[in-house]
């Protein structure tokens, strides 16, 4: 059975090799709110957050249950109040807490923590700045943050965990940070926020950067079972990819083509893709389907579009984001 978590090795560049992208790829189920959803994604990846103005969002949790090859999708239960702004969701590493951002009264993006089991949400910043995307670190003790400062900066800071101590800054000369996915201890995959948005690796304990690819997508995931980080390319305003960068040869090759104007995706533990596309949830299994599966209409509970999704561990917990 591979590694989940295989050790991050980064050796000097290579040139890269991109993937075709395959042809004859069967178009998904259409929904009426995909159209609605691609423009707002549009504007979240190309604007920093400081300057967004984002509608009414919520989260919600759904149960994810495989019996053979299907996979039984259960009733979202809200996570939060489907007012104001409630995003960017991310499990902790046991699956038992949920950190997300939460703009309430005073307008500012805060870091909330919500306990799965006891349905009860604490808290964790409450500083005159924004704080978003909350992603525990690798040593379990801080969660990670893009931060956006007084003068509009945003770069990536870390909170302690447990609330006691002050934030520090983890990469003081890189900007403007929109997104982060670590990929181990020392190194991060970042959405850096430009004409056009890009990928870039680096480095915490000595600052070096690497810049991969333009044209990105919010998205950054590690893929199960390799030493390789996932993201959307976003070829053209309407064709996009799925693709993984090899960490080891940092070679790129394509996965899959996106949902029409969807670029969030999770990978679940036994290595299928999920993402939404309008009120509805789909999965794909590289190498074994033919294209994108519907799984579930949330639509049915009045929810929808759906973006910004996180798995727990143990995949049987998904988190998404609807209005």
């Amino acid at each position: 059975m591979p590694n989940p978590n295989p050790t991050t090795t980064l050796p000097p560049a290579r040139a890269t090799s991109p993937t075709p992208p395959r042809k004859g790829f069967p178009s998904p189920i259409g929904c009426r709110a995909g159209r609605l959803l691609a423009v707002w994604c549009g504007l979240a990846a190309g604007l920093p957050a400081a300057a967004q103005a984002p509608p009414d969002a919520a989260i919600f949790l759904v149960e994810l249950r495989t019996e053979g090859p299907a996979v039984r999708v259960g009733k979202p239960l809200p996570v939060t109040p489907r007012t104001g702004y409630n995003n960017q969701p991310a499990f902790t590493p046991d699956g038992k807490a949920l950190l997300y951002t939460s703009i309430r009264g005073d307008g500012q993006a805060d870091t909330y923590r919500y306990d799965v089991r006891n349905r009860t949400t604490t808290q964790l910043t409450r500083t005159p700045e924004s704080e978003y995307s909350p992603t525990v670190t690798p040593d379990g003790r801080h969660f990670s943050v893009v931060r956006v400062e007084k003068d509009k900066t945003q770069r990536l800071w870390q909170f302690p965990l447990a609330g006691a101590g002050e934030p520090t800054l983890l990469l003081a000369h890189v900007q403007p940070v929109g997104y982060h996915c670590w990929l181990d201890a020392d190194w991060l995959g970042l959405f850096i926020l430009g004409k056009p948005n890009f990928l870039q690796l680096a480095r915490v304990g000595t600052g070096d950067t690497l810049r991969i690819e333009g044209d990105i997508g919010r998205s950054l995931r590690k893929v199960p079972g390799k030493n390789a980080l996932s993201y959307v390319h976003k070829r053209t305003p309407t064709e996009w990819d799925i693709r993984q960068l090899d960490l080891q040869t940092r070679q790129t090759t394509t996965i899959a083509p996106t949902l029409p104007g969807s670029e969030d995706f999770v990978w679940t533990p036994d290595g299928a893709l999920l993402m939404c596309r309008g009120a509805v949830l789909y999965r794909y299994r590289p190498g074994t389907d033919a294209g994108w599966l519907p799984l579930a209409d949330l639509g049915q509970y009045g929810i929808g579009p759906l973006s910004r999704l996180a798995l727990d561990p143990k995949g049987r917990k998904l988190a998404l984001v609807g209005q």
